[in-house]
Order: C-alpha cells, then sequence, then structure tokens
C-alpha cells in the first residue's frame, strides 16, 4: 500500500528537477527549431536528449537512459553533426522548399503528435498505475522485454519493418546503377594528359607560411591569390578569406626595407673613403 501511494506522490527534489531540467529541455527544443544553423540546432537537440536521458534514470528506467544517451546522443546525433559539418548546410538551404506542401504536412504532423501527447498525458492522469517497485521487480531490463515481446510485440515489430524498409529505400535511393566500365589509373592518368589538366599535386593553402588555414588562398609569384589552393566548396560557399591585399602591401613593404638597406650599403663605403681622403 505504501509503495502504491508513493507511486501517486513526489517529493521536493523530484518537483526541483523536473522544473529545472524540463526548463532546460524546453529551452533546447526551441532553440533546435529556431536556430539559424544546422550545426547549432543539433547541438541543441543533443542537449534536450541528454536531459531526458536524466529523466528515465530518475525514473527508474535505466535500459531507457542509457540508450537515449549511448545511441541517440552519442551515436545518431554525432553522426548527424559530422555530416553535417561535411557537407556543409546553411540557413539559406532551409529556405528552398523541394517538395510543395511540406510545410503544412510538418504543421498538421506537429499537431497529430500534440494530440495524441495529450491523449497519453490525460490516459495515465485517469487510469490507475502500478509504481516503479511493481514495474521493476523483476529487474528493468527484464520488465521492458516483457511487454515487447507480450503485450507490445506487433507494435514493435512494425516499428522495426518499418525502420528497415527506411534504410533499404535510402540505399536504393543513393545507389547508382554503373552503365560503363570503370577507367584504371593509367587510364585516368592518360587522360588528364590529354585534357591538359593540373598534373602534379594541388598546391597547399596558405600565405608564406604565415597562414595554414584552408580557407586561405596561396598566392603566385606575382601576388595574386592562386584558385588550385582552396576546395571548390569553399570557393561556393564564398568562405574564401582574401589576404591578396595585405600580403601585397607586405611585400611592398619588405621590398621598401630591402633597397632601404641596400641603399645604406652603398652609402656607408663612399662615405669612408671621404673620411679616408680627408685625413691624408
Amino acid at each position: 500500500m505504501s509503495a502504491q501511494l508513493a507511486a501517486y506522490s513526489t517529493s521536493t527534489g523530484e518537483a526541483f528537477q523536473f522544473w529545472v531540467l524540463g526548463s532546460v529541455a524546453l529551452i533546447g527544443a526551441l532553440c533546435t527549431v529556431f536556430m539559424k544553423k544546422a550545426v547549432h540546432s543539433a547541438l541543441c537537440l543533443a542537449g534536450t536528449m541528454i536531459v531526458l536521458a536524466v529523466f528515465y534514470l530518475a525514473n527508474g528506467a535505466y535500459f531507457l537512459g542509457i540508450v537515449q544517451i549511448v545511441v541517440y546522443t552519442g551515436a545518431i546525433m554525432m553522426l548527424f553533426l559530422f555530416v553535417v559539418m561535411l557537407v556543409g548546410v546553411t540557413a539559406a538551404d532551409s529556405l528552398k522548399e523541394t517538395i510543395k506542401g511540406q510545410r503544412w504536412l510538418a504543421l498538421v504532423s506537429g499537431l497529430g503528435f500534440g494530440i495524441l501527447l495529450l491523449a497519453g498525458i490525460g490516459n495515465a492522469s485517469l487510469t490507475e498505475f502500478d509504481g516503479l517497485g511493481q514495474a521493476n521487480a523483476n529487474g528493468n531490463v527484464q520488465g521492458l522485454a516483457a511487454l515487447l515481446f507480450t503485450k507490445y510485440v506487433f507494435a514493435f515489430e512494425i516499428t522495426g519493418a518499418l525502420l528497415i524498409t527506411a534504410a533499404v529505400g535510402a540505399m536504393v535511393l543513393t545507389h547508382r546503377e554503373r552503365t560503363e566500365r570503370a577507367k584504371t589509373q593509367r587510364e585516368l592518368a592518360e587522360q588528364r594528359v590529354r585534357e591538359g589538366k593540373h598534373l602534379p599535386p594541388l598546391p597547399a593553402p596558405g600565405v608564406y607560411a604565415r597562414h595554414n588555414a584552408v580557407d586561405i588562398a596561396g598566392l603566385l609569384p606575382d601576388g595574386t591569390p592562386s584558385e588550385l589552393t582552396v576546395s571548390k566548396t569553399l570557393r561556393e560557399r564564398g568562405q574564401i578569406r582574401d589576404v591578396s591585399t595585405e600580403a601585397l602591401n607586405d611585400l611592398r613593404a619588405l621590398e621598401q626595407r630591402a633597397e632601404e638597406r641596400l641603399e645604406r650599403t652603398e652609402v656607408e663605403p663612399a662615405t669612408f673613403r671621404r673620411t679616408e681622403e680627408a685625413s691624408k
């Protein structure tokens, strides 16, 4: 009886934890939607997932909490971050609507999800529940497995089938059937020679060993930047820093200092000879 009463009561520590972490999770979710950069949105979503994992652990769902951190936050979100950083997604890409009506479809889906969420909360508040003590009597993992493979086995199998279908569909969409024979390394080298392309390795970025960043183009002997030193992706994004003017000014200053030193070396012997003649 005491365990059942404890399931319906909330301690001060649990209430404080809920309001603090719930506020953090809500702020992270809002930042995920309203952030302009995709990397920042992914980081906010990862923070929200970590807070959800803490909620799972605090409520006795240890398996779900560990899976939330290891699988979703540690694997899926980090993979998403790496893909975003490698491919590059800017704020302008989100303005291009590739599928007509997807914004309205997303709005309807969000409203449907909100209705389902309210229905689930209302069902949990109106019906009686056993509490954590009885649910984890034989172990948290064992209790979760019993529910998945007995009461919710059909929903579990349908979800697995949907995930497998999505994975197979992604592979089919990204697969490209090869219609011609792949060229060998020798044939590719001969093709580059015939086309007159850049045969040796491309020059490295940076200006006179003072900058080694990939977004700074290297300078040619005449001071003009070389497009071969930076990648096409950065060039198309407009993320190349132009330091040619600065480098040319530095070159002029260096040449001026060199000329001044040469003039000094020419003047000093003449002055020395005049002094010797005057002494005689």
